[in-house]
């Protein structure tokens, strides 16, 4: 990593106009070359930097973007010093401190997305344009995910995305200057397959149920293409609105249909309710085609299972992350959000906490916080002890790798928190695509 710092940076040099530096240079110049670069919101001499935590707080998402914010303060809270330090005492490699981020101590403003992308965007703008924000950083929506992103783009501005599980964000609508921790469709596809297969057999007839916006059509996309490879037919796939509280419409057709499982491609409330009232209409009791009806929750997390309560029992989904994972990271960072807040965390809060740590990290190892050079720093970048394994944030698309988790909702729950059961860790290797499969430019280093 340290070469190819060194290697940017003389690149820098040869094309920035105004500098003129010899390749032996000493190191300390090289640092000092971004002086002569401006950039959007750039703390200069200031003792502070400033965030924006752009969250869904009302919504149909709104039960994940209270639980990012909680992620989010908790971050800035370690990243000053303040704490236990949660992941910051696993995270490896790591440059960071427990002195803010290059010195300065990090502040923070915030934006309600409302789970609509021109929301979304107008609180980003605002962020950046009035609150100074270097950085912005959330979401639970990819709607939402891919408008900011190329809001931030336009702007010159990291956007780390928090929950947006699309193939878009790092297919066809990635940016150089927006990064994704979280996992996508395709990834959840390639992991659920071959347990629908062993559980539940070659010869089925799926009915989709699918939120009208591109993440569901993404994540009904990767379902359908991995189910279907198995020898699944789809008997339809149907469009619901998001926030549409009530889906018995939508449901009472699935009973005479000829399908013998429902897929839900729902998230947060939506989730919660359409999958209650599909076992209110008797799904979960129902024979069709000689075998027991079977439901699908592509998409879990913990926060939809506690919402859903009794009627999540038995159902197989993905997720990024869970708190029951006994490794180091996962540990110290369960621990922490557990005496902040007195529970466990979401994944949503696990992926907004760990975006956070990654861009601070990034700006530590570049030196700066022009953006081009900690974009430099975070495309490649390996890291272990955030809960998740080895990981690589790909630099030809700026996703994610790391291992996946296939949850099923647990029958004898020991708390209100112990819903999920994982009942398989996916490698990376059977997840990992080719980086140029889903599309998309990546587009420039400087802002156009």
């Amino acid at each position: 990593m340290k070469l190819k710092l060194t290697q940017s940076r003389r690149d820098f040099m040869k094309t920035s106009s105004g500098i003129a530096l010899a390749g032996a240079a000493p190191m300390f110049f090289m640092k000092n070359a971004w002086a002569e670069k401006d950039f959007v919101n750039n703390p200069g001499d200031g003792k502070s930097v400033t965030l924006g935590f752009n969250v869904p707080q009302t919504g149909a998402y709104a039960d994940e973007g209270a639980d990012e914010l909680r992620a989010y303060k908790l971050a800035v809270k370690h990243l000053n010093g303040e704490g236990d330090g949660g992941m910051m005492n696993t995270f490896k490699p790591s440059s960071l401190k427990g002195n803010g981020v290059l010195g300065k101590k990090v502040e923070y403003v915030t934006g309600d997305t409302q789970t609509k992308s021109d929301a979304a965007r107008s609180s980003a703008k605002r962020m950046v344009e009035k609150d100074g924000a270097l950085m912005i950083t959330g979401g639970s929506s990819s709607g939402v995910a891919v408008a900011v992103q190329a809001y931030c783009q336009e702007a010159g501005v990291l956007f780390m995305a928090g929950l947006t599980h699309s193939n878009d964000t790092t297919g066809k609508d990635k940016r150089r200057y927006g990064f994704r921790h979280f996992f996508n469709t395709e990834m959840s596809g390639a992991a659920l397959g071959p347990v629908l297969e062993k559980e539940m057999g070659k010869d089925r007839v799926a009915y989709h149920l699918t939120a009208d916006y591109n993440w569901g059509w993404s994540q009904e996309g990767s379902i359908k293409k991995y189910s279907e490879e198995l020898g699944w037919k789809t008997q339809a796939a149907v469009r619901t609105p998001l926030g549409a509280g009530d889906f018995s419409q939508y449901i009472t057709p699935v009973l005479n249909s000829g399908a013998d499982v429902l897929v839900l491609n729902h998230y947060g409330k939506d989730m919660v309710n359409s999958l209650t009232q599909a076992v209110q209409f008797g799904l979960r009791d129902k024979q069709a085609n000689g075998k027991d009806f079977q439901i699908v929750v592509p998409l879990f997390s913990r926060l939809m299972a506690q919402g859903a309560g009794e009627n999540i029992k038995g159902i197989y989904g993905t997720t990024n992350w869970n708190w029951s994972l006994e490794d180091e990271g996962s540990a110290a960072f369960v621990k922490s959000f557990g005496a902040e807040y007195g529970f466990p965390p979401s994944q949503a809060a696990h992926t907004c906490y760990v975006q956070t740590l990654l861009y601070a990290n990034a700006c530590e190892m570049a030196g700066t916080f022009y953006p081009p050079e900690v974009i430099k720093a975070l495309e490649g970048f390996e890291f272990d002890g955030m809960g998740n394994g080895a990981t690589e944030y790909r630099a030809e698309d700026h996703q994610c790798f790391k291992d996946v988790l296939v949850v099923q909702g647990n029958d004898n729950p020991s708390s209100q928190f112990d819903l999920l059961k994982v009942v398989q860790e996916v490698p990376r290797a059977q997840v990992e695509y080719p980086a140029d499969m889903l599309g998309g430019e990546l587009g420039p280093y400087e802002k156009s």
